[in-house]
């Protein structure tokens, strides 16, 4: 199978995609056609995720012999995650379940795909044979900046460096970039949000320094969901969930079901969707936003739009205006590359676009969007650990206030069971988790961290919990404006070992 770019007709194979990560155009590469649905029930219930992983990028990465996705499957979720599930499904009531995506490294949902990633790129880099190093660029809003640095620690010819925005991360987020182990990392703070970030490496990716430094010896590639290594090993989340909802009895053969998914750059939901484009039984897709709202009002309007104040909130992995994976989604709601190349251009110049009426009315089909206010996710982180003895991390309890809402308003059909995607442990964020369980916050996080345990009796996490006398090697901060400055200096560090 070939991938293409969403804003032409660059087409490239997987292994280019996988390693260039952004079109030459800066698009995003999507393949040329989605697999028709491919998923039954029987064949697959008795498979380790590992096995159905390998079963379900099969069909995507066609390339690849079936054999060596076997062993680099086999590789990634082998002994790196807690939970013998990998992603445990647990239902909390007839109504709905919370998929647990946080039983990996970095205890946050990235780590599903980000142990699988480097494998990938490692892969397609021998089949390249240029001899080139790979310098991985991220921007994150906390959870895919440690989750990429754990996953590349220390991998043979790759390096990574990350930007996260100085100010807008947890500091338990930040604690874990900042004393990221490993010698091919690099983490750099900036004066600026995740947009500023991510939109200033996109920019990199176009211009002449991405050809200098590959005239040195060092290629581009990216770690974000941009990049279809990333987006791809996640959408067999979503088939396992399927599995497991049967297997545990909360649906029946035949049965659909509902995704609530917390969304910040859509990488997560735009995986369900192609799960439900391959076969999984999906009902409605719910696309839940916070304060920043939106991809919700993108959905009520057709109208994306970012002249908007940006609010950074206690959910900041949903503190996002431009959602690049949208751009994805959007190629399939109008079929073309020069609809999207035209939105792009005035999402640049004028900061919104709209889409026809016959594309507002797919998106509709597809997808429904809400959001919640930070009162509604406190109430929910609340209110689900007084009724259901659960506590949720701030995107978990923004998606729920999400579903909550709407299925009081009877847009979420009752007979039918809902999982809401929980992202990432609420000990990644004690201040607002504490707030919600009307404890006091203290001056540390950690000495937070152990009154929310002793008030729980849920363990500390030891990938938390160690981070304390760890001591901090990456301090740096600059202004977005000098980004590039530092990734060229970085490239000049790699060139010279």
């Amino acid at each position: 199978m070939k991938y293409r770019s969403t804003r032409s007709n660059e087409t490239v194979t997987a292994e280019e995609a996988l390693l260039k990560g952004l079109a030459d155009d800066g698009g995003l590469y999507v393949p040329e056609f989605l697999p028709k649905p491919f998923l039954e029930a029987e064949a697959l219930k008795d498979m380790s995720y590992e096995e159905l992983a390998a079963f379900v990028l099969s069909h995507f990465l066609t390339d690849i012999p079936e054999d060596t996705l076997k062993e680099l499957t086999h590789s990634a979720y082998t002994g790196t995650f807690e939970t013998k599930d990998i992603v445990p499904v647990k239902p909390l009531s007839q109504a709905f379940s919370m998929a647990e995506m946080f039983h990996g490294r970095t205890c946050a949902f990235k780590d599903l795909a980000l142990s699988l990633f480097p494998y990938l790129l490692v892969y397609a880099k021998k089949q390249d044979k240029d001899g080139k190093e790979i310098l991985i660029l991220t921007a994150t809003s906390g959870d895919t900046g440690k989750a990429a640095l754990e996953g590349f620690r220390d991998v043979p010819g790759v390096h990574i460096m990350v930007f996260y925005p100085s100010h807008g991360v947890s500091p338990l987020q930040k604690d874990q970039m900042q004393k990221q182990l490993g010698d091919n990392v690099k983490v750099v703070g900036i004066e600026g949000n995740f947009d500023d970030a991510q939109g200033t490496l996109k920019q990199v990716f176009g211009s002449e320094l991405r050809k200098e430094s590959a005239e040195k010896g060092v290629l581009f590639s990216s770690a974000n969901s941009i990049n279809i290594g990333r987006l791809l090993p996640q959408v067999v989340y979503y088939v396992w969930i399927w599995l497991k909802l049967m297997e545990n009895g909360s649906i029946g053969a035949g049965e659909k079901f509902n995704v609530v998914v917390p969304t910040g750059n859509f990488g997560n939901i735009l995986a369900a969707w192609i799960a439900k484009q391959v076969g999984a039984p999906i009902g409605e897709l719910i696309c839940a936003s916070n304060e920043n709202k939106v991809l919700a009002d993108f959905f009520a309007t057709g109208t994306y739009d970012i002249n908007r104040p940006f609010h950074m909130t206690e959910a900041p992995s949903m503190d996002i205006l431009i959602s690049s994976n949208f751009e994805r989604f959007l190629y399939y709601l109008t079929g073309s590359a020069d609809a999207v190349a035209e939105a792009m251009d005035k999402l640049k110049k004028e900061g919104k676009y709209e889409v026809s009426k016959e594309a507002f009315q797919k998106a509709g089909l597809e997808m429904m969007g809400g959001w919640a206010s930070p009162e509604d996710m406190i109430h929910a982180m609340s209110g689900v650990y007084e009724t259901c003895d659960y506590l949720m991390d701030p995107h978990t309890a923004v998606a729920y206030a999400v579903y909550d809402h709407l299925r009081r308003e009877g847009k979420v059909p009752r007979h039918s069971h809902t999982v809401i995607i929980s992202t990432a442990h609420p000990y990644k964020f004690p201040g607002v988790v504490a707030k919600a369980l009307g404890l006091a916050e203290k001056e540390s996080p950690y000495d937070t961290l152990r009154e929310i345990e002793e008030s729980t009796g849920i363990a500390i996490p030891k990938q938390l919990g160690e981070l304390e006398t760890r001591p901090k090697r990456f301090t740096e901060t600059v202004d977005r404006k000098d980004m590039a400055d530092a990734i060229r200096a970085y490239v000049d560090e790699i060139a010279r070992r």
